[in-house]
Formats: C-alpha cells, sequence, structure tokens
C-alpha cells in the first residue's frame, strides 16, 4: 500500500509541468553561484598577483568627497584622510557639496581654516544633480595623478591606506584600485555582516583572475588620465564607481580590489531596505550596460562578467519564478513534494548563511523592478 502510494506521488511529480520546471530553476538558481563561488576561492584565489608593487611609490594623489547633508560625519572623514601617513604636499582634497542645508559646507569651511596645510577646495552646487555630476565638477580642477572618489560615511581604519592604495599604481597595467568593505556594525539581523564576508571573497578572488567588475565608492582610485580618456564618470546610471572600473578593465587595464585595504561603512539606522534596493539598482544598470561589451572584455574578464550578470540580471527572478511554480504545483496538483520543498525552504532560514542569500535577491527582484521606472541617480538620503 505504502509502496503504492510512493509510486502515485512520483509519476505524478514526473507529470507535474510546474513542479519539475521549478525544480531545474532551483537547480540553476543554487548552483550557478555556489559553483563560481567554489571555482573563485579554490581556483582564482589563490592566484599571485603577477603585478609590481613598490610601497615607497607617492604620486600626486586628489580625494575627492561628494556630500550632501553630511554634517554629521564630514569633519571625521576629513581628519581620517589627514591622519593618513602620506605627505601633504602631495595631497589634494576637494569637497563637492550639492546644495547642503544642514551647514555641511560651513563644517568644510571651519575645518580648512584649522588645517591650513592641507590642499582643500570647497566646490557648492547650487542644486543637487547626482554623484557622477558632482565627480565629474571636481574632476575639472584635480590636480593629482591619481584620483581617489571616498564617501564621507566611511572610514580608511589605516593610516597607510593610501601608501596602500598607491603601492598597486607602480605598474602601468593596473588602472583602478577600490576597497574590501565591512560594516560599522551587522545591519538587520546580521545581514550586512554575513553579505559582506562572502561578497569580499568574490570581490578579491575575480581580482586576481583579471580584474572585479564592483567597485566600491566608499574608496575608489583611478589614473586620472583613463578617466580623462572616459570623459569622466557616467551620469545616466548609478554605478558611477563601478562601471568606470569596468571600462577601464574593457580597455586591458586590471581594475582590482587587493587583499588588506579595508574600509569601515555606516549602515542606515532607518531604511535599510530601500538602502540596500537602491545599490541592487545601480549594480543592474551597471551590468545591463556593460554586458553588451562582453566581446570587448580580455578574456580572463570575459567569464567573470558573464557570471556577475546573469547572477545580478536573470538568476534573483529564477527563484521568484520557482516559487510561484511551487504554489502552483501545490494549489492545482495538490503536489505534496512541492508543499514540502516551500516548507523546506521556509524553514531554511532560520540559517544565516542560506537567509543572507535569500535576502539578498529579494533586494534584487526589488531593485529589478523598481528600475522600471526610477533610476535613483539622486536619491533620498537614509539616517546613518
Amino acid at each position: 500500500m505504502i509502496e503504492s502510494l510512493i509510486l502515485n506521488q512520483l509519476f505524478q511529480d514526473l507529470t507535474d509541468p510546474f513542479l519539475m520546471t521549478a525544480l531545474v530553476l532551483i537547480a540553476i538558481h543554487f548552483g550557478t553561484p555556489l559553483a563560481y563561488y567554489w571555482h573563485a576561492k579554490t581556483r582564482w584565489l589563490p592566484k599571485p598577483w603577477s603585478i609590481r608593487v613598490n610601497g615607497n611609490y607617492r604620486p600626486k594623489v586628489t580625494v575627492i568627497i561628494p556630500t550632501y547633508n553630511e554634517a554629521r560625519f564630514i569633519e571625521k572623514k576629513l581628519d581620517n584622510i589627514y591622519e593618513q601617513e602620506y605627505p601633504k604636499d602631495k595631497l589634494e582634497v576637494i569637497i563637492v557639496d550639492s546644495a547642503s542645508d544642514d551647514g555641511t559646507p560651513e563644517l568644510v569651511r571651519k575645518w580648512a581654516s584649522e588645517y591650513p596645510n592641507v590642499n582643500l577646495k570647497l566646490i557648492e552646487e547650487a542644486e543637487r544633480r547626482g554623484k557622477a555630476l558632482a565627480l565629474n565638477l571636481a574632476l575639472k580642477q584635480a590636480h593629482g595623478d591619481i584620483v581617489i572618489i571616498a564617501d564621507a560615511d566611511a572610514w580608511w581604519p589605516s593610516r597607510e591606506t593610501l601608501k596602500e592604495v598607491m603601492k598597486w599604481f607602480v605598474d602601468p597595467v593596473v588602472g583602478a584600485v577600490s576597497c574590501l568593505k565591512k560594516p560599522a556594525d551587522a545591519g538587520v539581523a546580521g545581514i550586512e555582516e554575513g553579505y559582506r564576508r562572502y561578497y569580499n571573497v568574490l570581490r578579491l578572488a575575480e581580482s586576481k583572475a583579471w580584474s572585479t567588475p564592483i567597485f566600491h565608492g566608499e574608496l575608489a582610485a583611478f589614473r586620472r588620465y583613463l578617466l580623462e580618456n572616459l570623459n569622466g564618470f557616467p551620469t545616466d546610471i548609478g554605478a558611477d564607481d563601478s562601471h568606470t572600473a569596468s571600462r577601464i578593465a574593457l580597455m586591458g587595464y586590471r581594475a582590482i580590489i587587493p587583499e588588506g585595504l579595508w574600509v569601515e561603512e555606516a549602515v542606515p539606522n532607518k531604511g535599510y531596505f530601500w538602502w540596500r534596493v537602491r545599490r541592487g539598482q545601480h549594480l543592474i544598470q551597471h551590468f545591463a550596460r556593460t554586458l553588451k561589451r562582453i566581446g570587448q572584455a580580455p578574456k580572463e574578464f570575459r567569464v567573470v562578467l558573464a557570471v556577475e550578470s546573469f547572477l545580478h540580471l536573470a538568476n534573483p527572478f529564477l527563484l521568484l519564478t520557482s516559487t510561484v511554480l511551487l504554489i502552483a504545483s501545490a494549489v492545482i496538483t495538490h503536489s505534496l513534494t512541492a508543499l514540502s520543498i516551500l516548507a523546506l525552504g521556509a524553514v531554511l532560514l532560520a540559517i544565516k548563511q542560506y537567509r543572507t542569500l535569500i535576502v539578498q535577491q529579494f533586494h534584487l527582484i526589488v531593485a529589478g523592478l523598481r528600475n522600471l521606472w526610477s533610476k535613483e541617480i539622486a536619491w533620498s538620503k537614509q539616517v546613518k
């Protein structure tokens, strides 16, 4: 009797198109990132850099900080840069303020008067037009060989950070350098902290393969002449940092995130969900555009671009589609297997790593849908 019930259920499952399609999509959805992570960690991560470095390299550097209502953070950020053990005569700081109404420009002027040995310029925009436009405005006045963009609400924990960045630019093959990130706190239910552990391994491994297509605006360094060759940062998509780095990698240079180069980032106290969605929107815009030029990519970079594009553009919707199909199977054909898979998925949310992955996919699904009506170029600011 039991054997008959099992055989009947098996036959029902095999003839259920909802269930079978869902199982294929689930296998692709979970199998692709796991296989990619395993390959990156075991094949790329152990590779040598094959990049010439020199810890004594001291080119002229321009640090650009775009601000909008950063009164809470800006003095701490300027102190953070001032404390860098880097020659002051080779350091230029440009603040571009986009019509702050909380006194940010006044605090910048006050700080500058207290530290006259720092070459600091303050540019004030009459209206807020978006980060990339502010960066391009500052780029016109930058004199450094290397231009670094930085966020006011993220800190370089080491006084050797600038030296660490510059040593990679000794090799002319390196066109851009960014950082690994850790949240100043764990974020909602530890999601941000868990996400970053997985994320940082991939950024480092991709860099060793050739280049990573994801950069971080908390610290992103570029050769100025390459930025000028590209006519500055793109103004019609949100991921100005990642897209610019990938364009540089498409030109045959390396855009890397090395080990040991860390930045601490403040995480929003409120609005964490929309903060993550906005970042997801910007990366989706970036990959949708970069994917069109994948044929121009160096061979080593092509695989990275292809997989990361799939993971950001398509893979989240495989999860959504498979979930809908499982529900349809459970409701329409009364499949116990579909119901069991849905229940198992709910139970697995108790595991932090699984929960982190699912939440990330949910953010990307919402981000992909939201891009249909808003690119979030100039966004509402979350409280941190």
